[in-house]
C-alpha cells in the first residue's frame, strides 16, 4: 500500500509539473491571459477606444460593467481620429466617466501636439484629465528615438495641458518605454501601465493609476475593423476616480 502511494504521488507531481509548464507555453504563447482573473478584484472598470471599433453603441457598452472610457482623439501634431467626434457626443448622453487620449508623436513637437489636442477637444470641464500615451510605433522600438530630445518635447506638451485645463496629465504606457523614458523624469504624473501579462504591482517598480490588463476583449455594443477592445482598471473607488475630473 505505501508503495502505490509513493508512486501516485509521484505520478500527481509529475503531472501538477507538466500541467505547470503548459500553462506557461500557454501564457507565452498568448493563448491564455491571467491578467482577467487579477483585474476582476478591482471595482472600477473601463475601456479605451478609438476609430478601430467603428461605431459604438455607448449606452449597451455601459451595460457590461463598465465606469469609465477614454476615447482617442488625436496623434502627433495633425491628425483627429475619424470616431473622435461621433465617440465624444455619444459617450456623454451616459452616466459614463469619459476623458480624451492624446498619441504622442516622435517626430513632432510638444507645443503644436498640445495645441491640436486643445483645439481638437476643446473644454474638459466635468471630464477626466487628459492622457497621452506614449508607446513606440514603426521602427521605434528597434531605433529609440533620442531620450534628452523626448523628455523635452514630452515635458513641453505635459505643461501645456497641464496650464490649460488645471489638473495634472495622465501618461500611458509601456514598460520598455517607461524605463527609457518616463521614470525619473515624469515621476509627479499619473501613471497608466499596459501589461496584458500579469499585474504591474508583480514588478514592485511603476506605480500606477490606470491598468490595461487586456486588449483581447469582446463586448457587445461596437462594428469596426477591430472584433478587439481594451479593459482597463482603475486603482481605487468611483469617488477615487472622479478626483481626476478637470474643475
Amino acid at each position: 500500500m505505501m508503495k502505490r502511494k509513493k508512486l501516485y504521488g509521484k505520478k500527481a507531481g509529475a503531472l501538477l509539473l507538466s500541467v505547470l509548464f503548459l500553462s506557461g507555453i500557454l501564457l507565452l504563447a498568448k493563448i491564455i491571459r491571467i491578467t482577467p482573473c487579477y483585474a476582476a478584484a478591482y471595482p472600477v472598470h473601463g475601456v479605451d477606444v478609438s476609430h478601430y471599433q467603428g461605431e459604438i453603441d455607448w449606452e449597451r457598452l455601459r451595460g457590461q460593467d463598465i465606469q469609465f472610457a477614454y476615447i482617442k482623439a488625436t496623434e502627433g501634431s495633425s491628425y483627429v481620429d475619424q470616431q473622435f467626434s461621433r465617440n465624444w457626443s455619444e459617450a456623454e448622453k451616459t452616466d459614463l466617466l469619459i476623458g480624451a487620449y492624446h498619441f504622442f508623436s516622435f517626430d513632432s513637437g510638444g507645443q503644436t501636439q498640445a495645441e491640436q489636442y486643445i483645439r481638437t477637444v476643446g473644454t474638459l470641464s466635468g471630464k477626466l484629465a487628459p492622457v497621452v500615451d506614449v508607446e513606440y510605433y514603426g521602427d521605434k522600438r528597434s531605433a529609440p528615438p533620442d531620450k534628452e530630445a523626448v523628455v523635452k518635447e514630452l515635458t513641453l506638451l505635459l505643461q501645456i495641458l497641464e496650464e490649460h485645463y488645471q489638473v495634472k496629465p495622465i501618461i500611458y504606457t509601456t514598460y520598455p518605454v517607461c524605463d527609457r523614458y518616463i521614470t525619473g523624469s515624469f515621476d509627479a504624473y499619473p501613471l497608466w501601465i499596459r501589461n496584458v501579462y500579469y499585474p504591474p504591482e508583480w514588478d514592485g517598480k511603476h506605480p500606477w493609476v490606470f491598468w490595461q490588463y487586456t486588449d483581447t476583449a469582446v463586448l457587445e455594443g461596437y462594428q469596426g475593423e477591430e472584433r478587439y477592445i481594451d479593459l482597463d482598471v482603475f486603482q481605487g473607488t468611483r469617488a477615487e476616480l472622479e478626483r481626476f475630473l478637470v474643475p
